[in-house]
Formats: C-alpha cells, structure tokens, sequence
C-alpha cells in the first residue's frame, strides 16, 4: 500500500517545515509515519527550547515516539488539537489523500477532523494523478460482507499480512487491515461516501477535502500547498 521512494533529507525537511508553524500553548496531533516522526522530533527540539505544547499521539507507535523524545502528551478527552501534522501514502493536485499504510488511518483522521488545521508532511514520491488502492480497518467478523460490498463497488480486497508471520495486520484497536484495489479512482469523494456506508468498515483510508496545507519536502527546499 505504501509508495515507497523519497529522500530522508526531503521528508525531514517537510516535517520540520509543519512542525515550525506550531505556536506556543498549541494542542498538535501527532501522525504516524517516518515523515510525521521528523515532525515530532522537531517539536521535542522546540520544547527543549521553551515551547509550551501538548500532543495528540494517532497510534502507539507515535506514542512511545513523543515519550522518548520527551513531548508532552495528552488527549481528546482532555483536550481539542488546535492543529494536527501527518503524513500521506499518496496525494493529488486537488490534496486528498490517502492514508492507512501504517495501519492508522482511523485514530488518524479522528485526530485530523477534530484539529482546527490538518498540516500534511511528504515527499514529491507520494504525488499521483489518481488513487488506486485505499486501506480499510475493518470488524473481523465482518470481513466476509466488507468483501463482498467492496466487490460490488468494484474494488478486489486484498488481506494485508503482517511480514515474517502468520496473520492479519490489526490496527491499534485490534481490527484487521484490508486493501481495497480500485487499479483507477476517479472520483474519491463519490468512493469515499461509497465506503462511508458499508457496514462493518471502521474506516478508510480516503481522506477527502481534509489537508489545509501539504507540506512537500525537497532535497533543497519544501513547497507549501494550500487548499
């Protein structure tokens, strides 16, 4: 699921580009990724140096991230993210995304729609023409009917398994990831509604007229998309 490519130095640079827009007493989302982790260790950098913030973790991982670094935490329980930093599997010109190749799409958009702003963080790699795949976090015991619908939208659901091991890849929350392979997605937001009524989809991956900004890292320089 994931499109792979993109220098260290240009993911670096995108993440530490969204991670300076964040201001003193800011609540920020924190994303799940190799690129949304440099956007983490840029803001530890920022509150060894005095910035007040508090983070929104969308997975474990990101979680134990923000600890070591030494991030302070909190949640949305507590607390309404004022912006959230994430990265992206692929975008388009009209910056939707697509997300879940990390098997967090849902605590990730959850974070992003209750954010005031949704900075996202990439690489030139992950620009597309059109989507082709979407991820879907999905109630185990109702794989058999998430496939059938996805079929009939036509989309082939691929299990995604976990490498050197038998078995499903699961979200945090212990659902089972699927890959629904479209090969061309025309219209995100009509699949996207599509896929917000099937049932027994926790969520999907499409997240549509969500980015209020993308932050393109480059080897020399980040580009900075604005809806």
């Amino acid at each position: 699921m994931k499109n792979r490519g993109g220098s260290k130095e240009a993911k670096r640079r995108a993440g530490r580009s969204a991670a300076d827009q964040v201001e003193d007493g800011d609540v920020v989302g924190l994303g799940t990724g190799s690129t949304a982790a440099y956007a983490v260790e840029r803001l530890a950098e920022r509150v060894d140096a005095g910035l007040d913030v508090e983070g929104v973790p969308t997975s474990s991982a990101t979680r134990r991230l923000a600890i070591q670094e030494g991030v302070p935490l909190t949640s949305l329980d507590v607390e309404t993210p004022d912006l959230a930093i994430d990265g992206a599997d692929a975008y388009t010109s009209d910056l939707d995304l697509v997300k879940g190749g990390g098997a967090a799409h849902t605590r990730e958009k959850v974070v992003a729609e209750a954010s005031e702003s949704f900075l996202v963080v990439v690489d030139p790699s992950k620009e597309v023409e059109a989507f082709e795949a979407v991820p879907l976090e999905v109630l185990e015991h109702a794989l058999p009917l998430v496939m059938e619908t996805v079929e009939e939208l036509g989309g082939e659901t691929l299990p995604r398994k976990c490498d050197g091991k038998d078995g499903w890849v699961v979200s945090d929350d212990g659902n089972p990831v699927l890959d629904a392979d479209f090969d061309r997605i025309d219209d995100p937001r009509e699949l996207s509604r599509a896929l917000d009524g099937v049932t027994g989809v926790v969520e999907h991956g499409l997240f549509v007229d969500m980015a209020d900004e993308v932050h393109v890292g480059e080897d020399e320089g980040v580009t900075v998309l604005n809806r």
